[in-house]
Formats: C-alpha cells, structure tokens, sequence
C-alpha cells in the first residue's frame, strides 16, 4: 500500500465536494444569462446554495450588460481553491498562484461537459416523454435551446427527427478538442 492508498481517496472528495460547487455556481450563471425560470424548483435550490456566498461577493463585483460575473468570479476561485487543494494533497504544492490559471481551461471544461450532458439528458426524456409539467425538463429547456435553436436553423427536422442535438454535441466536442489543448500549454497546466 502506497502513499495513493490515501491521497486518491482524498483528492476524489475534494473534486466531488469543490467540483460540484463550482458546477451550481456556474450553473446559476447560466441560468441567468439564458433567463430560465426563477421560480422553478430547480432555480430555487441553486440559488439558496449559492446566494450565501454571492451576496457579498456582489458588494464588490458588479454586474456587466445583466451577466451576473460575480458568479463567474466564484466558479473560477471554488475551480481554482479546488486544483490548489489537490496539488496539495499530491504533493505538488507550492503551486496555488498558478492554480488560479490552470483553472481558467478546467472552468471552460466545466461548462462545455455541462451543456454536452444537458443534451444528453433532454435527448433522452424527449424519447421517454415526461407527460406533463417537469421542473427539470423546463431548465434543460432554457439551458440547451440557445444553442439548439440556431442548429435547427441550420439542419431542421426531417421527418420528425430533430438531428441538431448531434450537431451541437458535435461542434462542442471539437470546440473542447480544438481550444482546451492550447489553452493548457500556454498556461504550463498538469491537468491535461
């Protein structure tokens, strides 16, 4: 038993505990900037577990053209507090200013892998079919149509089979491929 008997135990709940933060912090961004529902159960929770650390982070960071960048702000430091923790605990350490740039690759990850596994989930209750009003469904909704909308456009349904969800996977999966690498060796990133 190695000194990874410990440390890749540890490192998983740092990424589970800061990641997933980080994911309704950015979350709640979008949801703002795409204007989901406020009231929708879903928004509701997002925003008690965000608004005790946002508030006062608003006090100093304004908003700019109704983007709420103090969200953005605060994804990029949980991201940032996260990859220091977990350099930490390898043993790399030492490291915690250029945690703050290697997290900048890691939030736009974040947000690529979030819209890719928010098509993914309405593709599949669009087949299963909720029948009815769904909380869930309603935010996938606001969150994927900026960019399924424009993708309808372009390849609209045949049939009855709506083929922009593979185009958008598509192009966000080559935007991940084309603009992350590059991103990662500019800033000298481990988390490749």
């Amino acid at each position: 038993m190695g000194s990874a008997y410990l440390t890749d135990p540890l490192v998983f709940l740092i990424q589970i505990i800061f990641g997933s933060y980080a994911l309704v912090v950015l979350l709640r961004f979008l949801l703002q900037l795409f204007r989901a529902d406020f009231h929708n159960p879903i928004s509701q929770f997002v925003v008690k577990v965000t608004s005790p650390v946002l508030k006062p982070m608003r006090r100093f960071i304004p908003g700019v053209s109704g983007m709420d960048i103090s969200s953005l702000v605060l994804a990029w430091l949980v991201k940032s507090l996260e990859l220091a923790l977990t350099l930490l605990v390898t043993g790399v350490g030492g490291q915690f200013l250029s945690a703050f740039l290697w997290s900048l690759p890691e939030l736009i990850a974040l947000a690529i892998n979030l819209f890719l596994i928010a098509i993914f989930i309405q593709v599949i209750l669009s087949w299963v079919g909720t029948g009815g009003y769904n909380p869930a469904a309603s935010l996938l909704y606001s969150l994927t149509e900026p960019l399924l909308g424009p993708a309808r456009r372009i390849i609209p349904p045949l049939g009855g089979l709506d083929l922009s969800p593979m185009l958008v996977i598509v192009g966000l999966v080559l935007l991940k491929m084309l603009l992350l690498p590059p991103i990662q060796v500019l800033l000298g990133s481990p988390f490749r």
